[in-house]
């Protein structure tokens, strides 16, 4: 007799490529993203969240994924982690509307718990699932600096897995543009202790001004 078939199927997963229109510019991406099924994050999401910020900025920004607010309203870091990199923008000197803000993935993965909805990791296969997004936004803002906000972000940037302890705060050459890693802000909403917190927080905004800096060479 032929095996039974387990009745939990695995979730589709054929990638944005076919959903990311070629050549296409910002405007015309973040109008087409709002169709893409290239995961299964699609469907409990309220939409998709796109980008924020100048098409020729010469710095781009990239998280991990939209939060519970940015799901709702539609925009990138406009929630807790988005208030942590504004002050920290601004400590390192950058103005938030000079820089291209975006997120590796473009739907917000989240666990339901009653009327609350949790953040999830998204995992590897939809940071691959998504990366055309976020490799036609890149060739088309052609930014000379990206940096990485954590290690989901950093492998869709980079690759490969990212230890962000070895590897922050350097400028990585690369093809089309270099390339800092940094810790999440939401990283410094979990540190309770307050020493330790202006110690993260000085972290990532010499980690920010240095990449500041790389761009304006």
């Amino acid at each position: 007799m032929p095996a039974a078939r387990s009745s939990t199927s695995r979730p589709e997963r054929p990638g944005a490529g076919r959903w990311v229109p070629d050549g296409a510019d910002v405007d015309r991406l973040a109008s087409a993203v709002h169709g893409c099924r290239g995961c299964e994050l699609w469907a409990p999401a309220t939409q998709a969240v796109f980008s924020a910020g100048p098409s020729g900025a010469a710095l781009a920004l990239v998280g991990e994924q939209p939060g519970d607010r940015e799901d709702r309203e539609g925009e990138p870091f406009v929630g807790p982690a988005g208030r942590v990199l504004a002050e920290a923008l601004a400590a390192a000197g950058v103005a938030t509307g000079d820089v291209y803000l975006t997120n590796a993935v473009k739907h917000f993965r989240f666990t339901e718990r009653g009327k609350r909805r949790l953040h999830r990791t998204p995992d590897v296969a939809h940071v691959r699932a998504c990366l055309p997004w976020l490799e036609a936004e890149l060739a088309t803002v052609r930014p000379r600096v990206v940096v990485a906000l954590g290690a989901t972000a950093a492998r869709a940037v980079l690759g490969r897995p990212v230890r962000i302890g070895q590897e922050r705060g350097r400028v990585l050459d690369g093809e089309r543009h270099a390339v800092l890693v940094t810790t999440h802000p939401s990283a410094l909403l979990r540190v309770r202790d307050g020493d330790e917190r202006a110690a993260q927080r000085a972290a990532l905004v010499a980690d920010l001004r240095a990449a500041a800096e790389a761009a304006a060479r």
